[in-house]
């Protein structure tokens, strides 16, 4: 298992995000017990390209510092929605989380209508087992939804029972410590 924790940047991490405040901390709170639990924690980042807000060397692309990535952990960049590919190709991901015989993938991030949703439905199709944990995925009002709308449409109606496992804070924290226990064996 690993947790792919998802385009939490600089630039996108705000306080208009819905939520904000628990989203904030579930993360921050699985990130610390996958560490915990010896479970790898995965990074994604988005580069929207040259001259964008989200582009590699702008500070607003990097990882927002309340989630700031360890020495070591890996941080993967694409360029389209899913972590999975990007525009010229997969962005390495799968074939790292297939070599290392990943199966579960917990996904965490932002943004719920956008990354989070590609991210989840490309992983299933990839045959990961997706689990998304309730609050650890958040987005901001846009021309259709409010941010409010847009979770819950996504965590309550589209993905369980069909892309993912759809999880309760409590439960996400079982399954870390019970991978990280499994890793120990």
């Amino acid at each position: 298992m690993v947790l792919l924790v998802v385009d939490v940047q600089a630039g996108i991490v705000t306080p208009a995000l819905y939520s904000f405040e628990a989203v904030r901390g579930n993360i921050q709170k699985l990130i610390g017990l996958a560490r915990r639990s010896s479970v790898e924690v995965v990074y994604v980042r988005h580069d929207d390209g040259a001259g964008a807000v989200l582009s590699a060397g702008n500070d607003a692309f990097e990882i927002a510092a309340d989630f700031a990535p360890q020495a070591g952990e890996r941080i993967f960049d694409k360029t389209v929605n899913t972590a999975f590919r990007g525009v010229c190709g997969d962005t390495g991901l799968t074939e790292y989380l297939h070599a290392k015989g990943v199966r579960r993938v917990m996904v965490v991030g932002l943004q719920t209508e956008y990354c989070i949703d590609a991210t989840i439905k490309s992983g299933f199709e990839h045959g990961f087992e997706m689990i998304v944990p309730e609050f650890a995925n958040s987005t901001v009002d846009n021309s259709f939804m409010s941010g409010e709308l847009s979770y819950h449409y996504y965590n309550s109606f589209i993905w369980p029972n069909r892309y993912a496992l759809c999880v309760t804070m409590r439960e996400a924290e079982e399954i870390l410590s019970a991978e990280g226990e499994l890793d120990g064996i």
